[in-house]
């Protein structure tokens, strides 16, 4: 069966998203910047929250390019360690997702062999900054040899549809040393396509849903309350699930 990975940002939606059959949880911040580091203190509460699936914590410091500092490497692994002490007293899986390419558009190797140390035996996954690469398929075998658990990608396109061709190449080159994880667009509209044209036995998605917000009063000359949020939605991950069972 295909694994079903969510991407999330809300311990609610921790729990909704594991009663709905998701696999694994990608646990971040800041989504609408492409995702940033959850707090710790979200990080502690998920982990307290979910009883059973596997937990990735993103480690991105900010939004933008994925060329970073000193600084900021040194806040992604501070970030990792505070993270590794809860992993450590939890019974779940609980893994990393990070990366770092240097100007020109290749893995940073001497950055991410220092993010891995810090990580220690958690699984790491590289997210779609693999995308920005200058070569997918030479970053793919870097990252293999790095030891590298996962990659996610769209095969370098804006959805995982339209990278169908790469993101099969892909799998084809990685030959078990690596999984090649399918994210970008993915619902339950195109995901057995997505699946059945590429091979990859994991797929990664976003569950959104608006809805109106708590408040009753607002100011409507203050420009960071719209009147409503974003929260994770239970539909989307049942419509995956039950259209990948149909497919077996």
């Amino acid at each position: 069966m295909t694994v079903v990975e969510v991407c999330l940002d809300d311990v609610a939606g921790a729990r909704v998203a594991e009663d709905a059959g998701a696999d694994r949880l990608e646990l971040c911040a800041g989504l609408a910047e492409g995702g940033t580091t959850p707090s710790i203190g979200t990080v502690e509460a998920v982990l307290g929250t979910v009883r059973g699936i596997g937990v990735n914590v993103l480690v991105r410091p900010r939004g933008g390019d994925f060329v970073h500092t000193p600084d900021e490497v040194g806040v992604m692994c501070a970030d990792i360690r505070a993270v590794t002490r809860l992993r450590a007293g939890s019974p779940l899986p609980v893994g990393f997702v990070l990366g770092a390419l240097t100007p020109d558009g290749e893995v940073d190797v001497p950055v991410l062999r220092t993010m891995l140390e810090a990580c220690g035996d958690a699984p790491v996954t590289f997210h779609r900054a693999f995308d920005a690469t200058r070569d997918l398929a030479a970053a793919l075998d870097v990252l293999s040899g790095l030891g590298v658990a996962r990659v996610l990608t769209s095969g370098g396109r804006a959805t995982a549809l339209d990278g169908a061709a790469v993101l099969a190449d892909l799998v084809g080159r990685a030959e078990g040393r690596i999984t090649v994880m399918a994210g970008g667009s993915v619902r339950g509209g195109n995901v057995v396509e997505i699946v059945d044209r590429t091979g990859v036995p994991e797929v990664h998605l976003r569950a959104p849903a608006v809805v109106p917000g708590r408040s009753r009063h607002r100011n409507p000359h203050l420009g960071y309350d719209t009147g409503e949020r974003t929260v994770t939605a239970a539909a989307p991950i049942l419509d995956v699930r039950r259209r990948l069972k149909r497919a077996l």
